[in-house]
């Protein structure tokens, strides 16, 4: 792919500009679970229709991300990004003045279809914008901070804006955010000409990844209405097993695949992306879980839950942004990724322990300091993950690395959730107390989370390798200080 340079300073104002677009998209996934109430009271939803203002966005987004990807790489990423970008904000208007069930859910879909193409292509633009090693582990530290704590921001930013205005403004709010990041990318942004369709219009290919990862992205839905054993849920996810099962085939044998088997041929590529999957699907326990039982169970509101999860966001941030390009330059991805895997286990070991009547500061405080984890590992992953890309193919490499942490969250959904909700429903059955039973259910939760992260830590220490360092990097490891 030809990519024209860009100036020092225009690199990270562009940076900016990608961070932006990654925020909006986190945000969205979080800031709408606030103000479900009110938008199910002022439009009238059914309680089955109100899950689907979540999950159409969720099945848009995470389907198309590898298709995205690719397109990036054929058409050009920047092309992509601006077109997400300006789908992405056109779409929040259009949820934004929703007056009924079906217009915000379709407008939420478009939302996720736009998220899809923006965020992609963000880190295959990234790393072509910074092949140093140490100005890469930077803006990847602030790529990685951007999607860390955005989740969090958002619960907080929601519960304020539906409190002090309406449901309205949590997508309103998109739109100086959108145009001003469109002003700004259409003039730093480098510009690239991608490959040409030619190199990779796989058309069956396409159709049969977006529809498998769309059915397996719906059956985790069904699995979560009906169950894991009901007719639909088992319909729904032999459906998805067998259109990407026909995927792979047609990636194996096609002229011109639209993923290149290659990609996944890498070692780091694929160790990453699959170490990805686990961490994420352990972290909803922490994220999600953490959030019901302060609510469910200690009785926090919406605002005070959003404070209260507040400084694992702090300390994510501070460790993505201060410390985390120094650690990874002066002792290597591997190692960094290693320690954070482990302080992340030790987090839902804690949290496994919690008591009904749970004090925040002795019992929940230190959990969300030890949230650091993840400030060391994402960006040591999300740079193991995109070393093994080449330059035509990071825009694909990209998409893989936001498939697989869509995937993630669903088996995080589908397997924790379920765990925990059948747990409760046996204790409450056997007289226990609501509070009690959810309290057994949540430990449940983050047992298994812990397990995750567990397989997450022996597949990155058994899979994962330290990339062949550049002379370059050889100099900036030896001359990093550690803290600033």
């Amino acid at each position: 792919m030809s990519v024209s340079p860009a100036p020092r300073r225009s690199r990270w104002i562009a940076l900016g500009v990608i961070a932006t677009g990654l925020l909006m998209t986190v945000l969205d996934g979080s800031i709408v679970t606030v103000a479900m109430p009110a938008i199910q009271q002022d439009l009238g939803f059914t309680a089955a229709g109100l899950s689907w203002v979540v999950n159409a966005y969720l099945i848009a987004f995470g389907s198309l991300l590898l298709l995205a990807g690719r397109l990036g790489d054929l058409l050009g990423r920047r092309r992509m990004f601006l077109a997400g970008t300006a789908v992405f904000t056109a779409a929040s208007l259009l949820a934004g003045l929703a007056d009924t069930p079906a217009l915000l859910i379709a407008a939420r879909f478009a939302q996720g279809v736009g998220s899809a193409m923006a965020a992609a292509v963000g880190l295959g633009i990234l790393v072509n914008l910074f092949p140093a090693p140490g100005e890469r582990a930077r803006a990847i530290a602030v790529f990685s901070f951007t999607g860390a704590a955005g989740a969090s921001l958002g619960q907080v930013l929601g519960g304020v804006l539906t409190d002090t205005l309406d449901w309205h403004w949590i997508f309103f709010i998109n739109l100086p955010i959108g145009v001003a990041a469109l002003a700004v990318a259409v003039a730093v942004l480098p510009a690239d000409r991608g490959l040409g369709l030619a190199a990779g219009a796989d058309v069956a290919g396409a159709l049969l990844v977006t529809a498998g990862l769309m059915m397996g992205i719906y059956t985790v839905v069904k699995v979560e209405e009906y169950g894991w054993t009901a007719a639909p849920t088992l319909t729904t996810g032999a459906v998805a097993v067998l259109l990407l099962a026909a995927f792979a085939v047609r990636q194996a044998t096609a002229r011109r695949p639209l993923m290149p088997p290659r990609i996944l041929a890498s070692r780091s590529v694929a160790g990453a992306n699959l170490v990805q999957m686990l961490m994420v699907a352990a972290l909803f326990s922490f994220q999600i879980i953490t959030a019901l039982y302060l609510q469910k169970v200690l009785g926090y509101g919406a605002g005070e839950t959003g404070l209260a999860m507040l400084p694992a966001a702090l300390v994510i941030g501070a460790v993505s942004l201060g410390v985390s390009a120094r650690l990874n330059t002066r002792y290597g991805e591997r190692r960094v990724l290693l320690s954070g895997l482990a302080l992340l286990i030790v987090l839902l070991a804690l949290l496994a322990r919690i008591p009904v009547q749970a004090s925040y500061v002795t019992d929940l405080l230190p959990a969300m300091l030890l949230a650091a984890g993840f400030g060391l590992a994402l960006p040591a992953l999300t740079t193991l993950g995109m070393s093994g890309a080449g330059a035509d193919d990071a825009g694909l490499a990209s998409g893989l690395f936001n498939t697989t942490q869509q995937i993630g969250m669903a088996v995080g959904v589908a397997v924790l959730s379920t765990l925990a909700a059948g747990h409760t429903g046996h204790a409450l059955a056997g007289g226990a107390s609501e509070a009690e039973a959810l309290t057994g259910g949540y430990r449940l939760a983050y047992t298994v989370g812990a397990g995750l992260m567990v397989g997450a830590f022996v597949v990155a220490y058994a899979v994962l390798r330290e990339p062949r360092p550049t002379a370059e990097a050889q100099a900036d490891r030896r001359a990093a200080p550690i803290a600033a």
